[in-house]
């Protein structure tokens, strides 16, 4: 599903953030990255959402060399991949509800299709009375699950999120994680950077660890 060749990253007037990463990751498996700051895991995290190029080496995902495609061909993958950034990236000017189900709304879909899966989705992650406020009026771990709820809802091939329980208390987390294991069960391949010690070692998955550029599996997990 994911597959790095002899992959490497440089920003323009700047050193490798990524060297030579060799990665192969199957349908359907769950894997967490981990690392310090400044490791590279969020430029890994692009390189697979096709926001960047490589500078070397050849990226492949659901069985297609991305670098050989059209701009318009990748465009069309990304739709098959579910992202979740730092920065949340919703639209200021549209409503909870409306930012989480503007991908179904991109893709066609009418909205007697998606609307009660779309309300049941913000109850989950404990949006449910939140459904009509804008962004600026969300704290940081709202927006935080708004934004999940937005990259599971079309229910992608690919999932990735940074610190995607970053900005919520401990119990919310463990539910997100859970929507997200839920959603790996159904068949979705997940990639999860995190910080978070006591996220990784409670549930069993493999953990791929980046330091100084570089990539290892440090846990064969199940």
């Amino acid at each position: 599903m994911i597959r790095l060749e002899n992959v490497s990253l440089r920003y323009p007037k700047g050193k490798d953030v990524l060297r030579h990463i060799n990665l192969d990751i199957p349908q359907g498996a769950f894997r967490f990255l981990t690392g310090p700051s400044g490791a590279g895991k969020t430029s890994l995290l692009k390189l697979i959402f096709l926001a960047h190029a490589p500078t070397a080496g050849r990226v492949y995902l659901m069985g297609h060399d991305v670098s050989a495609q059209s701009r318009k061909s990748r465009a069309l993958m990304r739709r098959h991949i579910g992202v979740v950034f730092q920065d949340f990236r919703l639209i200021d000017h549209l409503s909870v509800y409306e930012n989480i189900t503007l991908p179904l709304r991109i893709a066609g879909h009418k909205q007697s299709f998606w609307h009660e899966n779309a309300v049941e989705l913000l109850n989950w992650v404990g949006l449910g009375q939140r459904l009509d406020a804008l962004p600026e009026t969300l704290s940081g771990g709202e927006q935080q699950r708004a934004a999940i709820a937005r990259a599971v809802i079309t229910r992608p091939r690919i999932i990735i999120a940074d610190e995607p329980t970053g900005n919520v208390d401990p119990e919310i987390g463990e539910r997100l994680l859970r929507l997200l294991i839920e959603l790996n069960k159904m068949g979705t391949t997940i990639v999860i950077a995190t910080h978070d010690r006591q996220l990784w070692e409670k549930f069993d998955f493999p953990r791929l660890h980046l330091d100084n550029g570089q990539l290892a599996l440090m846990r064969e997990g199940v």
